[in-house]
């Protein structure tokens, strides 16, 4: 080997060895990322968590007392109704819920500078998605994944009643494997359609809103 290829891979080896004491540095940093700056006060947010807390309390409470009430006089069937209705509910409020979190604001600008009815309405909800999303996805929806339990399981002791024990246990199996895919399956396909119409879906609620409010505008 001549003398120049010998400087050539002295000089690469030299190189390598530097890019690699800079990468072993690099990574022994410590990367530090800042914390999102809040617009919301310590006192605001602690006064957002109790309200929370008591919605999801009188609500579960209200609407488990209402369910058991409606499944006592209902028949098999209805029962199967009802809880499919439950399942349904609490898909449709996720769907709300990640459709707000995950809309645009600026489209909603041009609505608003157009006077188009709701699309401030739409704005306010963007701005206030983090309170949306823990009202549907969090509140409306673990409530409703709750009671859809209790109504299974309501179900279930109605059919070993007049069941044998065999029946009644296949039963209980299939129904809670069936409202758990339901479920899970439901959200699922309603995550992709909420992030696919995210926008028109934030602004039809905005108008459900701004009827139900009076709202002019």
């Amino acid at each position: 080997m001549d003398e120049h290829s010998r400087n050539t891979n002295s000089t690469r080896n030299s190189n390598n060895s530097k890019n690699s004491n800079k990468a072993t540095k690099a990574n022994n940093k410590k990367i530090k990322f800042k914390p999102n700056a809040s617009t919301v006060s310590k006192k605001e947010n602690a006064k957002w968590v109790t309200f929370i807390v008591l919605l999801t309390f009188f609500l579960s409470a209200t609407l488990s007392n209402i369910s058991s009430t409606i499944l006592e006089s209902a028949g098999l069937a209805s029962s199967f109704l009802i809880l499919l209705i439950i399942i349904i509910i609490g898909i449709i409020f996720d769907i709300i819920g990640i459709a707000i979190t995950t809309a645009e604001e600026a489209p909603f600008h041009s609505m608003a500078s157009r006077k188009l009815y709701g699309a401030k309405q739409a704005i306010k909800l963007i701005r206030s998605a983090n309170k949306a999303s823990t009202i549907c996805n969090d509140v409306i929806g673990d409530i409703c994944g709750v009671i859809s339990g209790a109504a299974s399981s309501y179900i279930i002791i109605t059919i070993s009643k007049t069941a044998s024990l065999t029946t009644a246990a296949v039963a209980g199996f299939s129904l809670t494997g069936l409202v758990a895919a339901a479920t899970i399956g439901g959200k699922a396909i309603g995550k992709t359609f909420a992030l696919k119409y995210n926008n028109y879906i934030t602004y039809k609620v905005a108008i459900a809103l701004s009827v139900l409010s009076g709202r002019k505008s």
